[in-house]
């Protein structure tokens, strides 16, 4: 399970707080080469770590991993590829911008295709203009519709059955209930005028502020407010409403997908499943052979021509390891066993928090939040650790 992460954008977006990089276009070929030079080293300088694995995926994330031309990206993937072993990926992800995507056709789709890409996550966040003006997004509502479709009939003419997901934002101050709605719609309908397949995966995720953001120095300077938490709670049902009658399974907080298209490698995030992370900024998971579970993250830095990526790391405390469990288990819709929770969190803790309904037991005597107090989980999982 490996994740791999391309620093570099064209532009930062305003609500964004990952580490990412712009180049000008006179550097972008030596910077792009660099940088796989240094995430190809570190492959190979992780080669044990990386086998010892036995969930066999890829994710390529960011930044902006569309931003990278296809030489670069077919040789760090083959780079990667070799390092993993023979055994087939289960799942392969790129995530891309629209933007990226029109700009270099279909052309570029298929090279994604060819190099065995299972699996589309996009960017589109919004279906409103002047939202994705304030995002500071390169692309239009028009070319997200248009690069959904582009993907959709290359896949097609290319014979793969590849799943897209889409990415939206919730909980702005400026949008209103009805173009929340919409937004929805429009979502929903991806594809539907010409024959396609609709999203089989959504996540939405609430706008919040990010250290560093341009969107805390807005706020900062009182040109900007956040929504209320009573508009973000009613998008947020309006979202989990519009989606299920649409026959999405709520699988996860921020994650929807028709049944059977849940996202393998994220899923196996919350069941804390060991993974290694490759490029500046990506973090870690390893069970040493001890049973020390370690969490290490690259610093968030292009390393000099010819060198990798120096990395800091902390052995998890029993109690780091009982807040991380709780933490991400019921993030999602499977919950953790009862017996589980219960030795976890405490008999007490879990009978206040299921009288009070903020917590079901079901009859496979697994532990759940509802989906109606999905949106305060952050408040029921506090009251847990």
């Amino acid at each position: 399970m490996v994740y791999l992460h391309v620093p570099f954008c064209r532009s930062f977006c305003t609500y964004c707080g990952f580490y990412s990089e712009t180049c000008s276009k006179s550097r972008q070929s030596e910077l792009f080469n660099e940088y796989a030079d240094a995430v190809l080293t570190e492959a190979e300088e992780r080669k044990e770590e990386i086998r010892s694995n036995p969930l066999r995926t890829l994710y390529i994330g960011g930044g902006t991993p569309s931003v990278l031309p296809l030489d670069v990206l077919s040789r760090v993937v083959q780079g990667i590829r070799r390092v993993q072993g023979d055994t087939p990926l289960r799942e392969f992800t790129i995530e891309v911008n629209p933007e990226d995507i029109v700009e270099k056709g279909d052309e570029y789709v298929a090279g994604l295709l060819d190099l065995g890409i299972t699996r589309i996550s996009m960017g589109i966040q919004s279906f409103d203009d002047g939202i994705l003006k304030w995002m500071n997004r390169r692309h239009s509502a028009a070319g997200a519709v248009s690069a959904y479709s582009l993907i959709r009939r290359t896949a097609l003419r290319s014979g793969r059955d590849i799943d897209l997901s889409i990415d939206l934002i919730f909980g702005l101050p400026q949008i209103e209930p009805q173009a929340w709605e919409e937004t929805l719609d429009k979502a929903l309908a991806l594809g539907r005028d010409e024959g396609l397949r609709g999203p089989d995966h959504i996540s939405a995720y609430q706008l919040s502020v990010e250290e560093g953001s341009a969107l805390e120095e807005l706020i900062g300077r009182g040109e900007c407010a956040e929504a209320s938490d009573e508009d973000c709670s009613r998008q947020y049902r309006t979202l989990c409403r519009k989606l299920r009658e649409g026959g999405y399974n709520h699988y996860e907080i921020s994650n929807f997908a028709i049944p059977g298209k849940e996202a393998v490698h994220n899923s196996a995030y919350w069941n804390r499943t060991p993974y290694v992370g490759l490029g500046p900024g990506a973090h870690s998971l390893t069970i040493r052979d001890d049973g020390q579970q370690v969490r290490s993250w690259n610093t968030q830095v292009l390393p000099a021509r010819g060198k990798t990526y120096s990395r800091e790391m902390e052995v998890l405390s029993d109690e780091d390891i009982r807040v991380e469990r709780i933490m991400l288990g019921l993030r999602t819709s499977a919950g953790l066993p009862a017996d589980e929770l219960y030795l976890l969190a405490g008999k007490d803790a879990l009978e206040k928090q299921t009288a009070a309904g903020c917590l079901t037991i079901g009859p496979d005597g697994r532990a759940r939040i509802p989906e109606e107090r999905f949106f305060i989980s952050d408040e029921i999982i506090g009251s847990l650790v």
